[in-house]
C-alpha cells in the first residue's frame, strides 16, 4: 500500500490554482516529552539586551527555556525579524540545529508567510522528526502550494518517518484541498492500519474529504466509526448531507444528534437551515429560527444569510421586504454581502417580478468584485429574464456569460419558453438539455409540452418513442408534509403508507387554505 501511495503521488501532475476551504486546523505542535519547559511559564527575554556571550555562559536548561520563550513570543506576535535574529544567536550556540528549535523556526516562518526561509531551515536540519515534517506540509497546504506539499509527503514516507495523528489529518486536508480524492482514499487505507483511525482530528479531516468528493456513503461510515463525536465532526456530516442535496437525511441526523445531547455551533445551524431551505418546510424553519435565537448565535452572518434563504424558499413570499432589507443593509454598511446573500436576493427579484432591480444588483456585484459570481448567480439572471418573458435576451446572456451554462440553467430557460409559448428558443434549450442529460426524463417531458403547445403532436409522439427506446422513466413527484411534530415524505400516487388518507387530507387542507 505504501509503495502504491508513493507511486500515485509521484506521478500526479497536481494543479495549484485550487483555493483552500477547510475546517479550523488542529494544533500541530507541542513540547517534546520531558522537555525542561513543559510545565514552566515562559520568562520574558529580549535579545537586544542579551549578547551571545551572555547566552553562551548560561546554564544549558536556562538557555533552552529562554530560546523557547523567545521563539514562542515571535510565533504568537508574528515577529519574523526577531525570529531571524534569534536564529543567528542560536547558530552561534549550536541550538539552531536542534530538531525542536528547528521545528519552532519552521512554524514561525510559515506563520509569517516566509516559505523559502521555512524550507531552508527544514533542509538544513540534520535530523527531522514527525513534527517538522508535519509543520512544513501544513504550511505549504495553507499557502496553496499543493505540488510541493504532496512531494514532501512522498519524501516523508520514503524517509521512514511514522506519521502521527496530526500528520495524517494534515495530509488528508492536503488531498482534499488539492482535489486529490483518490490519493486521500489511499491515505485513509494507511490510517486504518495505524493506531489513529479513531482520533477526532483524523476523523474530521476524512469527513471533509468524502463530503468534498461527493461520497456520502463513505462519509457516514467514517462518522459512525468515531468513538467520540464533537461539534466539528457532527457539523461536517450534516454539512455533507446538505451540500450534496440530502436535505431530509441532514435534518434527520441533526434531530438524532440533538436527542443524544450534542451541542451545536453557528456553522451547524447554518447547515441545517440550508437543508430546510431545500425541503421548504416553513414550520420546521421557524422552530429552527427560535432555537438559533435561544442559542444566541443568530448574529453570525452565515446564520443570517441562511435564515434569509430559508424564509425566501419556505413560503414567506415577501420578496419586496427581502430586497428592501438588503438595500438598507448595504446603504448602512452593516454587512458585506456574500455570494449566498446575493443569490437569495436575486432569487427574490426573479420570483417577485423585479427584473430591473435584480439586474442592477447583479451588475453592481460584477463591477465591484466583492462577490465571487458562480454559476448559480448567472442562472438566477436567466430565470429572472425568462420569467419576464425576455427569452431572446436570456439566450443571448447565456451565450455571453463567462461560465458554461449547465443543465439547470437550460432547464430554467426551457420552462420559461413553455410558460411564454416560445417554440423557437424552447427547441434550442431542449436540444442542449438532451445533449447534457440524455437520461433525465424531465427534459423529455418538458420538450413534449413545448411541442404540444405549438400543436406539433407528431413531434410529441416521436419524443415519447425515444423515451421508450432509451428506457427513460419519469420519477414520481415527491413532497413533504408535517403531521403533529413529524415530517413525512410521500410520492404522487403512493398508497402504500398506513397513514396515506391522513396525509392526503392534510395536504388538501393546506391547498384549500392557500
Amino acid at each position: 500500500m505504501l509503495r502504491r501511495i508513493i507511486k500515485f503521488i509521484h506521478h500526479r501532475n497536481i494543479q495549484t490554482f485550487i483555493s483552500i476551504s477547510i475546517h479550523q486546523s488542529a494544533k500541530l505542535h507541542s513540547f517534546p516529552p520531558n522537555s525542561p519547559n513543559s510545565n514552566i511559564a515562559a520568562p520574558s527575554f529580549n535579545l537586544n539586551h542579551a549578547p551571545a556571550q551572555q547566552i553562551h555562559g548560561q546554564d544549558h536548561d536556562m538557555r533552552f527555556m529562554e530560546y523557547d520563550a523567545l521563539l514562542r513570543d515571535c510565533v504568537s506576535r508574528k515577529h519574523v525579524k526577531a525570529g531571524q535574529t534569534a536564529q543567528s544567536h542560536m547558530i552561534k550556540t549550536s541550538y539552531a540545529l536542534r530538531v525542536y528549535f528547528g521545528g519552532r523556526l519552521i512554524v514561525l516562518y510559515l506563520k509569517c508567510g516566509c516559505l523559502d526561509d521555512a524550507q531552508k531551515v527544514f533542509d538544513e536540519m540534520p535530523q527531522r522528526n514527525v513534527v517538522s515534517w508535519t509543520a512544513v506540509i501544513s504550511g505549504y497546504t495553507k499557502s496553496g502550494v499543493f505540488n510541493e506539499a504532496l512531494h514532501l509527503v512522498l519524501e516523508m514516507l520514503r524517509s521512514g518517518t511514522n506519521p502521527n495523528e496530526y500528520t495524517f489529518a494534515t495530509v488528508v486536508i492536503l488531498c482534499t484541498s488539492a482535489s486529490q480524492f483518490e490519493c486521500g482514499r489511499q491515505i485513509h487505507s494507511l490510517i486504518v492500519k495505524s493506531p489513529f483511525e479513531s482520533h477526532i482530528y483524523v476523523g474530521s479531516s476524512l469527513l471533509d474529504l468524502y463530503a468534498k468528493s461527493g461520497n456520502i456513503h463513505e462519509e457516514r461510515l467514517v462518522f459512525e466509526g468515531l468513538p467520540e463525536r464533537d461539534v466539528v465532526s457532527c457539523t461536517a456530516i450534516v454539512s455533507g448531507y446538505a451540500q450534496l442535496g440530502f436535505d431530509q437525511e441532514a435534518l434527520d441526523l441533526f434531530c438524532e444528534l440533538q436527542s443524544e445531547g450534542m451541542s451545536f455551533n453557528y456553522v451547524t445551524y447554518a447547515c441545517v437551515l440550508t437543508a430546510l431551505s431545500g425541503l421548504a418546510v416553513f414550520e420546521y424553519g421557524r422552530q429552527m429560527h427560535g432555537r438559533v435565537l435561544r442559542s444566541h448565535q443568530s448574529f453570525y452572518i452565515a446564520v443570517e444569510n441562511s435564515l434569509i434563504d430559508m424564509y425566501s424558499k419556505c413560503g414567506h413570499g415577501d420578496e419586496e421586504s427581502v430586497v428592501e432589507l438588503y438595500s438598507n443593509m448595504k446603504e448602512e454598511n452593516k454587512f458585506k454581502a456574500d455570494g449566498t446573500t446575493l443569490l437569495t436576493v436575486l432569487s427574490g427579484c426573479s420570483h417577485g417580478g423585479m427584473e430591473q432591480i435584480g439586474l442592477q444588483f447583479f451588475d453592481e456585484a460584477a463591477s465591484a468584485g466583492g462577490v465571487d459570481l458562480g454559476i448559480e448567480h448567472y442562472g438566477c439572471i436567466v430565470d429572472l429574464l425568462g420569467r419576464a418573458g425576455q427569452l431572446e435576451r436570456a439566450l443571448h446572456f447565456m451565450k455571453e456569460m463567462p461560465l458554461k451554462p449547465n443543465a439547470a440553467i437550460w432547464g430554467s430557460l426551457l420552462g420559461a419558453c413553455r410558460a411564454h409559448r416560445d417554440f423557437q428558443v424552447g427547441k434550442v434549450a431542449a436540444d442542449r438539455l438532451l445533449e447534457i442529460e440524455p437520461e433525465n426524463a424531465g427534459n423529455y417531458v418538458m420538450l413534449c409540452n413545448v411541442y404540444a403547445l405549438d400543436g406539433r403532436w407528431h413531434e410529441v409522439r416521436k419524443v415519447r418513442r425515444l423515451m421508450k427506446e432509451k428506457a427513460v422513466v419519469k420519477e414520481p413527484g415527491k413532497s413533504w408534509i408535517t403531521l403533529g411534530q413529524t415530517l413525512h415524505t410521500f410520492y404522487a400516487g403512493d398508497r402504500s403508507r398506513p397513514d396515506s388518507e391522513e396525509v392526503l387530507l392534510c395536504k388538501v387542507g393546506e391547498m384549500s387554505i392557500g
